[in-house]
């Protein structure tokens, strides 16, 4: 064959930098959306953020015809700095308050509290014995560094304070002892000769720190250390102690009539037991957390109003951004030089980063509005009332792809009267009915949810007893469905929500 040349017309999709900033900013969440705000702020001099209570200036800074020199540089507007005197007698003001004149000059080694008083109050002062810098500025407390807080108050030898040490690093979140007493020995160097006598001891010590219950090895243990804690007039704390160190595993198979045979034990006496044991905490290093809690920020509020659902965006996660008008007067369209070629791409970069923001907002918009239009039943009578929705209902709505409505409810929150909930959430399959319809999985779940709160705690309902019961309410679920279901409810088997009424 010989090579030859061929003109050929065609068409293709091609990801441009614009639009794949505009993507990568459409399946950011708000936070995410925030920092790369800010980033953008920080890199790019044309951008700035429109500052609560400033008028908006109404020109398009995204259109192209804008004559960006028609400003020129010597007619920018100054600031006027000065001011005039207040007319406020300094000597009238009131106690704690500047009574003095600024001198022009201060002796050598002078501190400005020597001459002037602080404003700053409610700072503390060196003598202050109460003011603890650590506790008021950390972020939260590890359970090691409280162990090892308390341990700094205890009296020990140095052997003994390096055996606490180490069995403290063994001890989880949770506030259980990890490695057996054995494997803690064997770590050590052979020429400490540290018996295992020694490692008891101590961790008997630490056990008698707080939290309740730490430094055990089994839930047992954890529970019986509780107990030995507690005042002895507490009332059924022995049969407490017995029932946790004997008969523990019958409580877990919620075996209460072997329980009340073998502790000789009335229905009512036993229930007492029982509920002075639940209200022990099974985890006592989960009291002391050293996480900071994550805070979720709606990107859309729905509010009632003249019986009707409105849609906006929260403005208070949404920053406000412009191009800098000072510094974009500042580009001249036919100037070539490297000052004037970066300012001009910046200027293109701020205009394409808040068109990707505009596109953002109005494609989030377009879908919460669909949302809110097709779960009206949800926003009034709550999940019960959920309808079968998945994305293409949506796409097909506002006329995108089903890609693009995914990556606008990934981690997007709505805010509702009934709470707030992720986008993703009002999205479910559906079930068909006895009459031909079709019923959402969240309206199961919930009337799942409904039934177990319902149920009698002596027979609790089994996965086929809540079949049967959908059933009669026209729901066809199978027995496994409804298994699935109430494990994503985080609802225990019916075998251990047996509890005594």
């Amino acid at each position: 064959m010989k090579p030859s040349l061929v003109l050929k017309m065609g068409q293709q999709l091609t990801m441009t930098p614009q639009l794949q900033q505009a993507i990568r900013l459409l399946q950011l969440s708000t936070l995410d959306l925030q920092q790369e705000i800010q980033e953008a702020l920080d890199s790019n001099p044309m951008l700035e953020r429109q500052e609560e209570g400033e008028d908006f200036d109404n020109a398009d800074p995204l259109a192209d015809n804008v004559e960006l020199a028609s400003t020129p540089a010597q007619e920018i507007p100054t600031v006027d700095t000065s001011y005039d005197e207040p007319a406020t007698n300094m000597e009238s003001l009131e106690q704690g308050e500047w009574n003095e004149s600024i001198p022009n000059e201060l002796p050598v080694d002078t501190a400005w509290e020597d001459v002037y008083q602080t404003s700053a109050s409610s700072l503390p002062s060196n003598d202050d014995d109460d003011w603890d810098f650590t506790s008021r500025t950390s972020t939260g407390e590890s359970l090691q560094s409280h162990l090892l807080w308390q341990l700094n108050l205890v009296p020990m030898s140095d052997t003994d304070k390096l055996i606490a040490v180490t069995l403290i690093d063994c001890i989880n979140n949770q506030g259980y002892l990890e490695e057996s007493i054995d494997e803690i020995v064997a770590s050590f160097d052979p020429e400490l000769d540290i018996e295992a006598d020694e490692v008891e001891a101590v961790l008997h010590r630490l056990q008698h720190f707080e939290p309740a219950g730490v430094a055990a090895r089994d839930l047992r243990e954890c529970l019986l250390l509780q107990l030995r804690q507690l005042p002895a007039d507490t009332e059924w704390l022995e049969q407490a102690k017995r029932l946790a160190g004997d008969y523990l595993e019958l409580l877990a198979s919620r075996d209460y009539s072997q329980l009340m045979r073998r502790m000789k034990l009335k229905e009512e006496e036993l229930r007492d037991v029982i509920a002075l044991i639940q209200s022990l905490n099974p985890r006592p290093g989960s009291q002391i957390e050293a996480s900071e809690p994550e805070y979720v920020v709606p990107d859309v509020i729905v509010r009632k109003h003249n019986d009707r659902w409105l849609v906006e965006l929260n403005q208070e996660a949404m920053p406000r951004l412009r191009v800098n008008p000072q510094y974009a007067g500042f580009v001249r369209r036919a100037d070539s030089s490297a000052d004037n070629t970066f300012m001009r791409n910046q200027l293109q970069e701020a205009r394409w980063f808040i068109k990707s923001l505009q596109s953002r907002n109005e494609t989030l918009m377009k879908v919460a509005t669909q949302i809110v239009e097709h779960q009206r039943g949800f926003l009034e009578y709550g999940d019960e009332a959920m309808k079968p929705l998945v994305l293409h209902d949506i796409a097909e709505a506002v006329g995108m792809h089903e890609s693009t409505i995914s990556r606008v409810t990934t981690q997007k929150f709505m805010h509702t009267p009934r709470g707030i909930y992720e986008l993703k959430y009002f999205f479910s399959s559906h079930v068909s009915t006895s009459e031909g319809g079709e019923c959402s999985s969240t309206a199961i779940r919930a009337i799942i949810k409904k039934l177990v709160a319902a149920e009698n705690a002596k027979k609790p309902l089994s996965d086929s007893k809540i079949a049967g019961l959908l059933e009669a309410q026209g729901i066809q679920v199978a027995r496994r469905t409804v298994a699935k279901y109430r494990e994503s409810l985080g609802i225990a088997p019916s075998s251990e929500r047996k509890r005594l009424v």
